[in-house]
């Protein structure tokens, strides 16, 4: 009880340098937990794949597209439970910075495919109907306040020329992480379309996504299906659909890591933090830890004393960050648009990390301190001059 109350007392003996311990301490947690957010966020699509579905593009490159003609033979084989297709259309809609997926698919069986994406019976009913009808998800629907029956323009980049969507069904994410911005349309609307103004790039698709019975079979399916079209003037590489969202982003890894690396450089920089306010802490209190000894005070007590005091202000500038870092993420989250980054929330394992980091930090950073009370002998802890 006695070092519980000292403890306490040396922790706020200076206030102000205590204070801003903490809250360089908070500072640097709501940093950390922001960058480690952001680098989730990138990752959120590979986490959230199914290992019960693959992908299969053009060899080349993603951009090539595949014939559909490879539609039939990819269902014989075995294994397989569903095959269904899409093309990556983007387009402009208002203007370049309105970003959000906006996809041709085989209306017939993306939602199988895909059952996280949740549709009432009634709106799918309607989209399988129209032609030009479209599927938004519900997070782009808040966005945009898009609702049953609005008419979409898109001016074509890839497919040129002016486009209208009517919105005919709403998806819900089946959990949050799920994206909720994309928007799908008919494959068979651009298909037919293309027959007519542009009748070389008709009959194609930009990949598969193949639904499979047993994600162990994952390997031989790929080789087989890929097998089947070598050498022909489309060769394909089949690849578990988390590998094909890890393919999207590549090309900003080197980003990411550096983002990464950065929230772990964070770390580094608490531990200076809080290790220069013990080590300035213990030089001032040498003559008291002399008479500390002096009065029965053991090594075990000492070490106690300094340890409780570095792991009070670790878990305080903790915890004030942790609890920062919530509204922070929010607020971010509603600044950028949503298409930007789908799911962006805290992971619990943000929060442990930070946690775990802070104890550590704590513990690390009264190690020179403990060593330097403990060895310092009682006549020169009582003659120091500092």
């Amino acid at each position: 009880m006695k070092v519980l109350k000292l403890m306490l007392k040396n922790t706020l003996r200076h206030k102000l340098r205590t204070a801003l311990t903490i809250l360089g301490i908070a500072v640097a947690v709501v940093a950390f937990g922001f960058l480690r957010t952001v680098v989730t966020a990138w990752y959120a699509g590979v986490q959230a794949s199914s290992p019960n579905r693959l992908i299969t593009r053009n060899a080349v490159s993603f951009i090539f597209p595949l014939p559909f003609a490879y539609r039939d033979k990819i269902a014989r084989i075995e294994g397989v439970e569903t095959v269904s297709y899409m093309n990556w259309f983007q387009g402009v809609y208002i203007d370049k910075n309105q970003f959000f997926a906006r996809m041709a698919v085989d209306a017939e069986t993306a939602l199988g495919v895909y059952p996280e994406f949740l549709v009432p019976d009634d709106e799918r009913e309607t989209f399988l109907r129209e032609r030009n009808a479209c599927i938004v998800g519900a997070d782009l629907a808040q966005q945009y306040n898009f609702k049953l029956g609005d008419v979409i323009p898109i001016d074509g980049d890839i497919y040129p020329g002016k486009w209208e969507f009517v919105v005919r069904a709403i998806y819900q994410p089946r959990d949050k992480t799920v994206d909720g911005t994309q928007m799908w349309f008919h494959w068979q609307y651009l298909d037919e379309r293309m027959k007519q103004e542009m009748p070389g790039r008709a009959g194609e698709v930009g990949w598969y996504i193949i639904r499979i019975s047993n994600p162990g079979d994952a390997g031989r399916i790929s080789e087989e299906l890929d097998a089947l079209f070598q050498n022909s003037r489309a060769e394909t590489k089949t690849e578990t659909e988390a590998a094909f969202q890890q393919g999207f982003i590549q090309g900003t890894g080197l980003i990411i890591q550096l983002l990464n690396f950065l929230s772990f450089v964070i770390i580094g920089i608490i531990m200076l933090v809080l290790g220069n306010t013990m080590i300035m802490s213990a030089r001032e209190r040498t003559k008291e830890y002399a008479v500390l000894k002096t009065l029965g005070f053991s090594g075990g007590h000492l070490t106690v004393l300094l340890a409780g005091e570095s792991l009070i202000i670790s878990l305080l500038g903790a915890g004030i960050g942790i609890a920062l870092s919530y509204p922070i993420v929010g607020l971010f989250s509603l600044m950028v648009p949503k298409s930007w980054f789908p799911i962006f929330y805290i992971e619990p394992v943000t929060l442990v990390l930070a946690g775990g980091a802070a104890l550590a930090v704590g513990a690390l950073a009264a190690l020179f301190p403990i060593q330097r009370a403990l060895k310092t002998s009682i006549v020169d802890g009582l003659r120091f001059i500092g």
